[in-house]
């Protein structure tokens, strides 16, 4: 039996038994009822209220984050739940939290917000609507046509291209001698950066990466943006060589300006229905800048099947824009290369139907991993690999699409992946751990090849390599393209593939390797991938001008021993095509051929020969 103790009515041996008879037991006090919060004004007011909140938050969204006005724009739905959000919120606050209990107030918020939910319900309608008739699963066939892709010959379609068209230096490189070339620059180094995004485009007949300043911090665009910036970078792909094209007034609309004049809220205030896929920086054929903006569409239900149809060309400088349904033709960058290969697995993955790009998996087909670029005529065209779905240890072909028309071949070559042709040619220099880039498909000989830059640790173009594509085994490398290609085709030769008087330099047909004799006029050089490039002038003649004619140290080092005045017969391809040069501030016209047999150098005649600088002088006139 518990010992109870009771002081004054406490009874602490049996609790709870006093306060049960309510003898002198604790009763707590009773809480007050919360007093309900009164509303504010009259109910027209605080509607306006309410509306007034919801357009500023609405308009300073806008602002920021730029969704486009568009029910296939996906963000535009995102940006109208919000405003329905901020409206209720707005409106339970103003209409003073009433009710009792959790039903009770659950009654008085919908009653606040009638509106916006059934708003709400039917935007949540429209995207479930909109996202099944874009499903892919009963959309397969129409995913399929995205592209349109046609059958080529390799041999007969893709021309073998000169030199002075092959793009030797990738992105990470351009960048890196921009930056370097910026540097160099006192009265820009401190105050701008180059923009991130080389692009890649076909200027004055060369393979060219162009891109803009930006500035190098806050503080800078405050001193500086209400001259715009100065200048923008063309870095020539194959020369190496890096040009700033001052400008009388600078650019003032980019991707990385502020407020007003940034580019992506300059074309949101202007076409505020269109979506647009990221603009890239273009020069058109007079140096101009422009920014192409193409523009995105779906043509698939709602959400589904991305295209490009046309874009929108705004000037760089003036901010003065244009949309094109068909692009002019300068234009080289329309369709981007992720987009293209997107479409190119649909095609690939969906041709013979859903149910068999996962079971059966007949002719089903992706893209590899990766891209690059290559000139071809007056466009740009982007090359990636294809191979089967059920293996990625070899490409059953390639792709070749043009950037700016969307038209696209393949070319059915079976051989190595680009990352086995990497490893290749790596393994040729592996004592100089250099990297090789991804490869452009080049035509040699009638030969399917890989062709790319090996790359030291600084980041700069060292060497040259091709690789076989159906023989990825076959590979040469040399310090120069021209170099790299004898010995490849060399290669071909000794291992059967051409016949030997194909190998050959000296043949009638693609090459043609003539003399010119001449006293020297002028001497340059420049160090080129880690290589002295020496330019020997020529004088000039009522044709071309000024003529030079480069050749690396490596090839031959008696090419460092030449003065001015010295004569010298040397031997070039006269079929090649010269890159013509715009230099000093005259614009005066330079012409530069490449020699293309190092060892044809170096039967020296004194300066007393008779002068002869016309290309393509035939062996007789020589001698």
């Amino acid at each position: 039996m518990p010992i109870q103790f009771n002081f004054g009515g406490f009874d602490f041996g049996n609790f709870g038994a006093g306060a049960q008879n309510n003898q002198g037991g604790f009763t707590p006090p009773p809480k007050k009822p919360r007093k309900p919060r009164k509303a504010v004004g009259s109910p027209a007011g605080r509607i306006a209220i309410n509306l007034l909140v919801t357009l500023v938050f609405a308009l300073g969204y806008f602002y920021i984050e730029l969704p486009a006005l568009n029910f296939h724009a996906e963000e535009l739905y995102v940006f109208l739940f919000l405003v329905c959000a901020v409206y209720c919120v707005c409106a339970v606050f103003t209409s003073g939290f009433q009710g009792d209990g959790a039903k009770g107030y659950f009654h008085f918020v919908k009653k606040q917000c009638t509106i916006p939910f059934f708003a709400v319900a039917a935007l949540i309608a429209v995207i479930l609507v909109g996202a099944a008739s874009s499903w892919v699963v009963i959309r397969a066939g129409s995913y399929a046509e995205l592209l349109t892709v046609e059958s080529g010959d390799f041999a007969a379609e893709v021309e073998e291209i000169s030199y002075d068209q092959i793009p030797m230096v990738d992105k990470d490189s351009a960048e890196r001698l921009a930056t370097r070339k910026l540097g160099e620059l006192a009265d820009m180094v401190s105050q701008f950066e180059v923009q991130e995004g080389f692009t890649q485009i076909n200027y004055q007949g060369r393979p060219v990466r162009v891109a803009t300043l930006e500035y190098a911090d806050l503080i800078k665009w405050f001193t500086n943006r209400s001259e715009g910036l100065p200048a923008y970078l063309i870095v020539d792909m194959v020369t190496q060589d890096v040009e700033v094209v001052r400008l009388e007034e600078g650019i003032r609309y980019t991707t990385a300006e502020h407020f007003g004049r940034n580019l992506q809220r300059h074309l949101r205030f202007h076409y505020p229905t269109y979506m647009f896929a990221n603009p890239v920086f273009e020069i058109d054929e007079e140096g101009t800048p422009f920014w192409v903006c193409p523009r995105m569409v779906k043509t698939i239900g709602l959400f589904g099947g991305t295209d490009i149809h046309g874009a929108v060309l705004v000037n760089a400088v003036t901010g003065e824009s244009q949309y094109y349904e068909e692009v002019p033709s300068w234009v080289d960058q329309v369709y981007v290369a992720d987009l293209i290969m997107e479409q190119y697995d649909y095609y690939g993955m969906y041709a013979n139907g859903f149910l068999n790009s996962i079971f059966g998996q007949r002719d089903v087909k992706v893209t590899t991993d990766g891209y690059n670029y290559i000139a071809i005529g007056d466009d740009v065209y982007m090359y990636t690999g294809v191979t089967s779905v059920t293996s990625d240890q070899s490409n059953i072909g390639f792709l070749l699409s043009n950037q700016r028309t969307k038209e696209t071949k393949f070319y059915t070559v079976a051989g190595a992946t680009e990352s086995s042709a990497q490893a290749s040619a790596q393994s040729q220099v592996q004592q100089m751990r250099y990297i090789a880039t991804f490869p452009l498909l080049l035509n040699v000989a009638d030969q399917p090849t890989y062709f790319m830059a090996l790359k030291g640790e600084d980041g700069l173009v060292k060497m040259y390599a091709m690789v076989n594509v159906q023989q990825y085994s076959i590979v040469s490398t040399g310090a120069t393209v021209a170099a790299c290609e004898t010995s490849y085709r060399q290669a071909l030769a000794d291992n059967g593939i051409i016949k030997q008087e194909e190998a050959g330099v000296d043949q009638s047909g693609d090459r043609d390797l003539g003399p010119a004799q001449f006293e020297i006029t002028d001497i340059r050089t420049a160090v080129i991938g880690g290589s002295t490039q020496y330019f020997l002038g020529a004088g000039e003649n009522a044709e071309h001008g000024a003529v030079y004619y480069q050749i690396s140290a490596a090839d031959d080092p008696r090419v460092a021993m030449l003065q001015v005045g010295d004569g010298v017969l040397i031997s070039f391809d006269r079929n090649q095509t010269p890159q013509e040069l715009t230099v000093g501030s005259g614009g005066d016209k330079v012409v530069l051929y490449t020699i293309f047999r190092a060892e044809s150098l170096g039967d020296y005649y004194g300066s007393s020969a008779q002068t002869d600088t016309s290309p393509g002088q035939t062996a007789e006139n020589a001698a």
